[in-house]
């Protein structure tokens, strides 16, 4: 069986051909290009696991370019081409919508697994959009689209296969939603990434769906919460986890993969550790030295801690830093969302928000007061529609204090919580291209003792909390906070759809630790 063209290393020419050996008993030749029926009956379950920099992005975008080479139909969960009884299928998937739009940034069509469980009820008029730009339909005439605005979506779709996406730089896709139901019918494979963050049940539910899975997972992070630290791809037989041992580093070293990989040693200590990371900020600006949190970068990026008591200190000197009075949000500021409140009779709208991105645990910026009571305006983070507005619950929580104050509050719909620090826990799945990293609740971890399916809890903290960092890793030493040189605002937010360049696809943004 060939390799692609593309240079790998031998841990990742063996997976890719241990994955393609798999498919090929699915029906699906990459070698030749090529698809038989689906078997009735069959199913596999494949992990790809490798720590950051281990190449399991790339090898996960170079799988799905030979199954789309091969005439895989890529389901994103926003449109899918009418049923054909030999038709192959491809879902890309993460477990939140940061995650998925870092694969998205790659060019990889990836969507959250919430999308695909549950499939949109769309109006006609964009289904003759969706299957003219997927290449099986004509050129529609549809009221209320412009010729530019057709052409702005057919261009966005030749350079990043998302009907949504396509839309957005026209118009929105979710203006075709009329509703939606939960998926029946059963798919063909799925890619799951940062899968270190699925539990059985989530695992289950992907497999009434999948008869093939391949999850790509990072062991060294926090498993879910509850699982006693093991992953799901943990209780996979001999011979279905395919381990990526070597770091593929960029053109230059990367300093801070290099300090995420030395936590692997059995002999290093928390303070011994800090030496490193201090010596790696005297030889390369990648990594700062910093004796106080800048509030600046908390708006856009959050401190991550250990502890809850850290993350409510945080955020309120945050506040304080930026004039914020006690009873209402400034635009600008960051929230998480903390789940959907709505009762069973609403559930289409709950799924309507949370395949918007309003799922637990996105990063949201609010923009303002909605235009009804209790509705606000939202800024979705990573999502190709980001502008919703939705009826909120927004909680700020005080030191000391059992019970959160409440500025904005609907009597139901989206929850959220303060985003300007959160928990290391909550960071997983999403990265940023500056972190900073509260290092004295990382030295509590390690005086704690606590580990974690046999390492110390501190070392599974730092290694996630500083491969969330795509360019530069702010090493907080000092419990101390440096007032922001500017006003909080949203001008930095994309607002309306951004021109669109025509040529060759971006390339991955600089240090990326995928």
């Amino acid at each position: 069986m060939q390799s692609p063209a593309l240079t790998f290393s031998d841990d990742q020419a063996e997976a890719f051909d241990r994955v393609a050996a798999v498919l090929l008993g699915h029906g699906i030749d990459l070698s030749e290009g090529t698809t038989t029926p689906m078997a009735e009956g069959k199913a596999s379950v494949l992990a790809v696991v490798g720590k950051a920099g281990s190449g399991k992005t790339m090898l996960l975008a170079e799988l799905y370019r030979g199954l789309r080479a091969a005439g895989i139909e890529v389901v994103s969960g926003d449109y899918e081409g009418r049923r054909r009884k030999d038709r192959r299928t491809l879902a890309i998937l993460a477990p939140t919508n940061k995650a998925a739009s870092v694969l998205r940034l790659r060019g990889v069509p990836a969507t959250t697994i919430h999308r695909i469980l549950y499939t949109p009820i769309y109006a006609p008029e964009y289904e003759k959009i969706a299957e003219w730009l997927a290449g099986t339909g004509t050129r529609p005439v549809v009221e209320g689209m412009t010729d530019v605005a057709l052409d702005r979506a057919h261009a966005f779709y030749s350079q990043i296969a998302s009907i949504p996406g396509a839309l957005a730089a026209g118009l929105k896709g979710s203006d075709f939603i009329k509703g939606w139901k939960r998926r029946e019918e059963p798919l063909d494979v799925g890619f799951v990434d940062e899968s270190s963050m699925l539990d059985e049940r989530a695992l289950d539910d992907l497999r009434e769906i999948f008869p093939m899975l391949v999850l790509f997972g990072d062991p060294a992070q926090l498993a879910p919460v509850g699982a006693s630290g093991e992953m799901v791809f943990d209780k996979l037989p001999e011979g279905r986890r395919l381990a990526l041992s070597r770091i593929h580093r960029q053109a230059e070293d990367n300093p801070i993969l290099d300090l995420a990989h030395a936590l692997g040693d059995d002999r290093l200590g928390f303070e011994a550790f800090e030496s490193l990371v201090e010596a790696s900020a005297r030889a390369d600006d990648r990594v700062v030295w910093a004796e106080r949190v800048e509030a600046g970068l908390m708006a856009r990026s959050p401190v991550l801690v250990w502890r809850n008591a850290t993350r409510v200190r945080l955020i309120q000197a945050f506040r304080a830093a930026y004039g914020a009075p006690e009873d209402q949000l400034l635009p600008g500021e960051p929230l998480i969302c903390d789940g959907i409140e709505l009762p069973l009779k609403h559930r289409k709208k709950r799924i309507d928000l949370e395949a918007r991105g309003l799922i637990k645990g996105a990063q949201v910026i609010y923009l303002g007061e909605g235009n009804r009571p209790g509705f606000a305006r939202l800024h979705v983070v990573g999502a190709e529609e980001p502008q919703v507005s939705a009826a909120s619950i927004i909680k700020i929580e005080k030191p000391d204090e059992e019970e959160p104050f409440i500025p904005h509050a609907a009597t139901m719909g989206a929850a959220f919580l303060h985003g300007a620090a959160v928990t290391i826990h909550k960071a997983q799945g999403s990265q940023w291209e500056e972190v900073q990293v509260f290092a004295p609740d990382l030295y509590a971890a390690a005086q704690s003792g606590r580990s974690e399916a046999g390492v110390p809890l501190w070392k599974r903290l730092a290694y996630v909390a500083i491969t969330r960092a795509q360019v530069r890793l702010h090493w907080v030493v000092r419990n101390r906070l440096a007032r922001p040189v500017t006003a909080l605002g949203v001008d930095d937010l994309r607002r309306e759809p951004a021109p669109l360049a025509l040529g060759e696809a971006s390339p991955s943004p600089p240090g990326d630790l995928g």
